[in-house]
């Protein structure tokens, strides 16, 4: 679990990505955009706090 944990941050900004891109190809709907801009600032807040080395 804790190598999971360790690139959680990662996979948060690649989901973010994903809502972006299906947003901007195919659903334009603001609910999209709104939850990539989410995951992008939760998933770099997450990479930053998680793998600071103390």
């Amino acid at each position: 679990m804790d190598n999971f944990k360790k690139y959680l941050g990662v996979c948060l900004l690649i989901l973010g990505v994903i809502f972006l891109v299906v947003y901007r190809c195919a659903l334009p709907h603001n609910a999209l955009l709104v939850a990539g801009l989410v995951l992008e600032v939760a998933g770099i807040l997450a990479y930053i706090f998680i793998n600071k080395k103390g």
